[in-house]
């Protein structure tokens, strides 16, 4: 253990270190944060290197990092699927913004052979990762699925053991559907977890109950498209049980949005909408002139969030993400205009 603890201490400083030190190349952006959007990251920053020749180095270090990398101005932006906190905002150097870049979903995955339609209630949801239900033979799962013939196996939940924003989405959501996990275990980034194994990333907690029998976890959508893992059902609100999917991610933030975007889709009141959604944002301070940053690139940045909201949105649907409903686009086309360079906007389109 302490061992794993060493490497793990080891591993977030040379994280930190390396962002430090390629912050100080001028001709890159820089960015670190959430796991939950980091496959289409990866092709949107490396699509637009091939176009324009601006390299972006991103460090999927979890929601919670990038919060903090930004709070510390080490990166020109961070990634969240968790609204930043108005404890986390009044902290910061200077006011921030959220620019959301597409919808995701944080879907339920599980590992028990020949079981691929597997449907689960809220209330029993919360109470597996409470560690309340404990056997896969349990009545209250079987109940809901009556046509599979469920294990006599012990459940084991897996969790995520970083600061995320996959886990706040997760969370959210079960503090509304369960009052129990509300007062015990509550929202957040990280939580005191009642029971089950940590790993660090949604590649982590997808390896991982890639390996146990019997294990479940939660991870985002694509991550489970990508190594083949079943996708758990969940009823929603108005009594249907939803499977993850783009079309069930886009009815569930098809809603109005407040102008700073700041918002949760959890629990979603639309009949097809699946109940586990959640928006994924960059974060960046609105007055770009601190330090001795130039003009260039934060105008950089800008640019890049722009084609972000633009063509970079044709990358969503190919790799499980949904693109951003029109309602939320025209939100984060005036947040963008809204970042400037000692007062001037850096975008005037």
């Amino acid at each position: 253990m302490k061992f794993v603890l060493g490497v793990a201490l080891g591993a977030s400083l040379f994280v930190a270190v390396g962002i430090a030190q390629v912050f100080a190349f001028q001709d890159e952006l820089v960015g670190a944060g959430a796991t939950f959007p980091y496959p289409l990251y990866s092709k949107m920053f490396d699509a637009y290197y091939q176009q324009y020749g601006v390299r972006i180095n991103y460090q999927a270090i979890g929601s919670g990092g990038g919060i903090r990398q930004l709070m510390a101005r080490t990166v020109d932006f961070g990634a969240t699927d968790a609204i930043v906190s108005d404890k986390e905002m009044k902290s910061m150097p200077a006011e921030i913004v959220h620019v959301p870049t597409c919808v995701g979903a944080v879907v339920i995955t599980y590992n028990l052979a020949g079981k691929d339609s597997l449907r689960l209630e809220p209330d029993v949801l919360a109470d597996i990762f409470m560690g309340k239900i404990t056997s896969w033979s349990d009545p209250r799962i079987k109940a809901t699925n009556p046509n599979l013939h469920l294990p006599q196996m012990p459940i084991v939940v897996v969790h995520r053991s970083d600061g995320s924003g996959t886990t706040a989405i997760f969370s959210d959501y079960l503090s509304k559907v369960s009052d129990a996990w509300r007062k015990k275990v509550g929202r957040g980034k990280s939580l005191s977890w009642p029971c089950g194994l940590g790993a660090k990333g949604n590649a982590g907690v997808a390896g991982l109950i890639g390996q146990i029998p019997g294990s479940i976890g939660y991870v985002e959508l694509s991550y489970a498209r990508q190594n083949k893992m079943p996708v758990a059902a969940i009823r929603n609100s108005s009594g249907s049980f939803i499977f993850p999917s783009i079309e069930s991610v886009s009815v569930a933030a098809n809603i109005d949005l407040p102008d700073d975007t700041r918002i949760s889709i959890t629990d979603t009141p639309a009949k097809l909408g699946y109940p586990i959604s959640g928006f994924t944002w960059l974060i960046v301070f609105r007055e770009q002139a601190y330090g001795d940053r130039p003009r260039a690139r934060a105008y950089r940045l800008a640019r890049l969030i722009w084609w972000m909201l633009h063509e970079g949105q044709r990358f969503c649907t190919p790799l499980d993400y949904a693109p951003l409903p029109q309602g939320a686009l025209g939100k984060a086309e005036k947040i963008v205009k809204s970042i400037v360079f000692k007062g001037e906007p850096l975008l005037k389109q």
